[in-house]
């Protein structure tokens, strides 16, 4: 699919915005069957739970238990580091609490956010950033590595506070052109801009014959604009 960061289109984005759980699906073939439960369970339990409980909350911030299932849920679905899973259960409820009250009333100021979340043990920029992307998805995106992938030019990938911030510039970048281009539905955040960027890519190397026909539609609208935008400066000229 050429020029898919490139040149995003709301109706092209929000089709394959729509794959995503058929593409989880795909990733969970190739786990054991018992892995791949986890992988939906979990999922389904981030992306809606616990998004809904925290922002439920008078201040936003998550328990030590959240974040100890929002680290298997990353593991799972990402690079599995079972080190990290122990690592996390060694934070207090106390401070947990007291670093992710912290990070969320940081917003909109995203590197305090991530600084503020980094403090606890086993937690660098990218489990920070789904703390945020879960808690906070209009001002944040999880720096998942498929989404990091998608966007042509950011590999190698670095975990680190300023290639967060290179990515989310790509991201609010592309939130910014979706919600220009969109005609109506629900606005683009940085959390649906990274969860399709993650869906593309994952697509792409698994279950490309998902996207078949998505690039034609995509070159239809653009050309559909241009002739839009054609006709209204032939308008503009006439009336001058």
């Amino acid at each position: 699919m050429e020029n898919f960061t490139d040149n995003p289109t709301s109706q092209t984005w929000e089709t394959v915005y729509g794959l995503y759980n058929k593409v989880l699906v795909a990733k969970s073939k190739n786990m054991k069957a018992d892995k791949a439960k986890q992988l939906k369970e979990l999922d389904k339990w981030y992306q809606e739970e616990l998004s809904a409980t925290i922002k439920g909350r008078k201040d936003r911030y998550v328990t030590h238990e959240e974040l100890c299932k929002l680290m298997k849920w990353k593991l799972t679905r990402g690079k599995f580091r079972p080190r990290l899973e122990q690592m996390v259960q060694s934070n207090s409820e106390a401070e947990v609490e007291a670093a992710s009250r912290k990070a969320f009333k940081e917003l909109p100021n995203l590197p305090n956010a991530i600084k503020a979340l980094t403090v606890l043990k086993a937690i660098g920029p990218a489990t920070a950033s789904a703390v945020l992307a879960v808690g906070a998805p209009d001002m944040a995106a999880f720096m998942a590595d498929e989404s990091m992938l998608a966007i042509p030019g950011l590999a190698p990938l670095q975990y680190t506070l300023p290639f967060y911030n290179q990515f989310m510039d790509h991201v609010k970048s592309i939130t910014k052109t979706l919600n220009k281009d969109q005609q109506e539905g629900t606005k683009w955040t940085p959390h649906k801009v990274e969860l399709t960027l993650w869906t593309y890519q994952i697509a792409t190397n698994l279950c490309p014959e998902l996207l078949a026909g998505i690039e034609d539609d995509s070159t239809t609208t653009k050309r559909k604009t241009l002739t839009e935008n054609r006709k209204t400066n032939i308008v503009k000229k006439l009336k001058t």
